[in-house]
């Protein structure tokens, strides 16, 4: 008997186990963990650089940064359990998002609209303690990417990443203005670097899955004009980058001669894909040069502006 119970135990104890990995899963696919992450990246540089321009110190601002990170964070999430939920009827096509749980059912739609709807709510208020235009600018992210994108454009038009890269630019502004409303020149070059950076990334994803955005109706760029002519606007919004560094000359001659060679690289590689036969490697080429690039800038704009350590 000892061992039977022993037994029925331990399974139920996998089981459980095995419903916690399933339900933490389904939950990352939820909120797109991704995402969450690297908005906050960016939402962060903003914050950080108000600090150093306006000659402020982290320590003396530690309960802004946190209630701006997290209400920052909340938005996003909201926004994007609010996409997943209103995609529910598309996401089976596409293999990268029929497994989520508004297309297997593991959590009930009703629960899925209530935690976008709530997570929004409160990512709102978290942003109000900080400063009005901080939550201004949440709102209009939020606005951007679930009603401009999610509901009017992504089905209807091939301007939707354009549309949809407007909510990707914000969180910058939000940082910043959680410590200076008065928004500077280099928040502005952050949202259009920010801007301008998502349309090459997300076409270069929307060739590698072309096929997929295809079965699902969505009108994509290269579904809806083939792949030459996404080449030529990829290559199009990496050379806008170009002159953008420039305005942040402010951080430095190091960060800046970082930043044009990451635009150059950026640009050589798009010209690249005039000349390769295989259009998906090189989409695929693009879309991981886009995530280092986005990666590097923002990580520079830190370690540049990081204070003197005094011995």
């Amino acid at each position: 008997m000892d061992k039977v119970e022993t037994t029925s135990t331990q399974i139920i104890g996998n089981a459980d186990s095995n419903s916690r990995v399933t339900l933490w899963s389904d939950l990352k696919a939820l909120l797109k963990i991704g995402i969450i992450n690297s908005n906050v990246l960016t939402a962060f540089a903003g914050f950080w650089l108000a600090l150093y321009f306006t000659g402020a110190s982290l320590t003396s601002h530690i309960d802004t940064f946190f209630i701006t990170m997290t209400g920052t964070a909340f938005v996003i999430a909201g926004g994007c359990v609010l996409n997943n939920y209103y995609d529910r009827d598309i996401d089976p096509v596409m293999k990268r998002t029929m497994t989520r749980p508004t297309v297997t059912g593991s959590i009930p739609l009703s629960y899925i609209l209530f935690l976008g709807i709530a997570l929004s709510i409160v990512g709102f208020v978290l942003l109000m303690l900080t400063t009005i235009q901080a939550a201004l600018f949440g709102v209009l992210g939020w606005f951007a990417y679930v009603v401009l994108y999610t509901v009017w454009s992504k089905r209807r038009y091939t301007i939707n990443t354009v549309v949809g890269s407007l909510s990707g630019a914000i969180p910058p502004l939000i940082g910043w203005a959680s410590i200076d409303p008065n928004l500077h020149i280099v928040a502005i070059v952050l949202f259009l670097v920010m801007f301008i950076w998502q349309t090459p990334h997300f076409l270069s994803l929307a060739m590698k899955k072309c096929e997929e955005y295809r079965a699902a109706g969505i009108p994509m760029l290269p579904v809806v004009y083939g792949f030459s002519f996404t080449k030529r606007q990829i290559v199009v919004y990496v050379a806008c980058l170009l002159p953008l560094p420039f305005y942040l000359f402010s951080l430095g001659t190091f960060f800046l001669v970082i930043a044009t060679l990451l635009n150059i690289g950026w640009l050589l590689l798009g010209a690249k894909g005039f000349f390769m036969k295989d259009d998906l490697k090189w989409a695929h080429w693009m879309f991981m040069y886009s995530l280092c690039y986005l990666t590097v800038f923002f990580i520079m704009i830190i370690v540049v502006t990081l204070p003197p350590v005094v011995s």
